[in-house]
């Protein structure tokens, strides 16, 4: 146990508490726009960042590196596709989605702006999306809860389910205090912790690298084109972010359309970065550390190797990093489907309407400690699979079933309500199905899961009457909107 590391870990996660105190004291009169959305109150570095930070969960510190080290090259395609993906989004995606939100009733929520897109009075659409979010985002929050859990079992020895509980006491505290506001500003920061980290350690390790160990490594590790499956299934993985909430919800809340540029130039040059950097601590950990079972098992490489060549001063500071991954995600998952609940669920279903911001407010807390204690829960169950994995689970559900539906309701005026609703639907089923009877072809999900939601949409869209006039002047304005 090192005391000057928790000294480190105690002070960083007090600052976080403290920005989601000083947000609740600030915007303690703000409404439910507020609290979900910032008041679309984002400048373009808090929102490229945050978007980025929110995105690269503890996965990028570990279970990326952790694949790469063990497995060789070939799975640098993960970090590839991602990139592609997060910048095509940020190009097309981000300003038409900001205008259509503004435009489609001032949406806050992603359902919100799917059913108001159509001028829907039918709550389904909402409904359904609610009850997606609900279960992926519970996966997704366990991925960040179980990695704190593994910085601190790691570190300072503190038993893991302790340390999953105290993460998600702190995540929970801030989150459930300041909403978006802190959990924008507290991304910001740890976007910049983690893009830290990731640039110095494997720089500093590759000092260290000696070169019998080096000489070891067999030589398919180094062929990036050793399965043809890792590179369609790595591509894949961009795919995802067409349809991430948590992430794409950033794009709704910047202050102003003409930032957009700037905001996305932010973004996708942290991305690149922490991408090519995350890769670059798999290959070195590989060469400094040799290969070691427990190392790979545990998604260690990054903290193994920041413990072995820094003193503990300033390794506390680069393992911070960890836990600035695992709440930066966790964080905006959690107000994402808080936001969900509240806004498409229980405000239009069990209040009809008549709920005022206070009590918004409070449904949306609340749904933030269910999510939480639920995950912990199942981070803390030993057979609910690695870090990569779970984040793999989520990240496919997210982009099979709302990734198609969002893109057509952008750039399709022809796309209607029901190709929406049957989009979703048949995006996270076929997802789901792949992977529990598929899952041994070696593909991933998201790939058959997206372009048979895309199909869907198209198919149920010419199925269906096409979209009132009403509805196609809305599209209009949208794609002309100027602020």
């Amino acid at each position: 146990m090192n005391y000057t590391e928790i000294i480190v870990f105690v002070i960083y996660l007090a600052c976080m508490i403290g920005v989601g105190i000083w947000f609740f004291i600030k915007d303690k009169n703000g409404g439910e726009k507020t609290y979900f959305l910032g008041g679309r109150e984002m400048g373009p570095w808090v929102t490229g960042l945050s978007a980025g930070a929110s995105d690269m969960s503890a996965w990028v510190l570990m279970g990326l590196p952790a694949s790469v080290y063990a497995l060789g090259l070939g799975q640098m395609w993960i970090g590839v596709g991602l990139l592609i993906g997060y910048t095509m989004s940020w190009l097309f995606e981000a300003p038409r989605l900001r205008s259509f939100s503004i435009v489609a009733n001032d949406s806050i929520t992603i359902p919100q702006f799917l059913t108001n897109r159509f001028l829907s009075k039918s709550r389904l659409l909402q409904v359904i999306c609610a009850v997606v979010f609900l279960v992926a985002y519970t996966i997704y929050a366990a991925s960040s809860i179980k990695a704190c859990g593994t910085l601190f079992n790691t570190v300072i020895g503190m038993d893991a389910t302790m340390a999953m509980y105290l993460a998600a006491i702190i995540i929970v505290s801030y989150t459930f205090l300041g909403g978006f506001s802190a959990v924008c500003w507290t991304d910001f920061f740890q976007g910049l912790i983690m893009l830290g980290a990731l640039l110095v350690a494997p720089l500093f390790a590759a000092a260290f690298i000696n070169p019998e160990t080096a000489a070891s490594i067999p030589v398919n590790y180094w062929n990036p084109y050793a399965d043809w499956r890792d590179i369609v299934s790595g591509l894949a993985w961009g795919l995802g972010y067409f349809g991430m909430p948590h992430i794409i919800i950033r794009f709704m809340s910047l202050g102003r359309q003409k930032d957009m540029g700037k905001s996305a130039a932010i973004g996708i040059c942290w991305t690149t970065l922490i991408l090519v950097f995350a890769v670059l601590v798999g290959v070195i950990g590989r060469m400094f550390l040799g290969f070691d079972e427990t190392i790979s098992k545990n998604s260690l490489v990054f903290i193994a190797m920041v413990r072995q060549i820094f003193p503990a001063l300033i390794s506390g500071v680069l393992l911070s990093a960890v836990l600035a991954a695992s709440m930066s995600t966790a964080d905006s998952q959690l107000l994402a489907a808080a936001s969900s609940f509240a806004s498409d669920v229980y405000k239009p279903l069990f209040r009809s309407d008549k709920a005022s911001d206070k009590e918004m407010l409070w449904a949306g807390r609340f749904v933030v400690l269910g999510i939480s204690l639920t995950a912990l829960y199942m981070a803390a169950n030993p057979n609910a699979g690695s870090i990569m994995a779970l984040v793999s689970n989520a990240w496919g559900v997210f982009g099979s079933a709302f990734g198609p539906a969002i893109l057509l309701s952008l750039f399709w005026r022809r796309f209607t309500f029901q190709g929406a609703v049957a989009a979703i639907i048949v995006g996270a089923v076929i997802d789901i199905s792949w992977f529990m009877f598929f899952a041994s072809t070696g593909i991933y999900e998201i790939l058959p899961g997206f372009f048979a939601s895309l199909l869907a949409g198209f198919i149920f869209s010419y199925l269906s009457s096409a979209p009132s006039k009403e509805v196609e002047m809305l599209y209009d304005k949208a794609v002309k909107y100027e602020d």
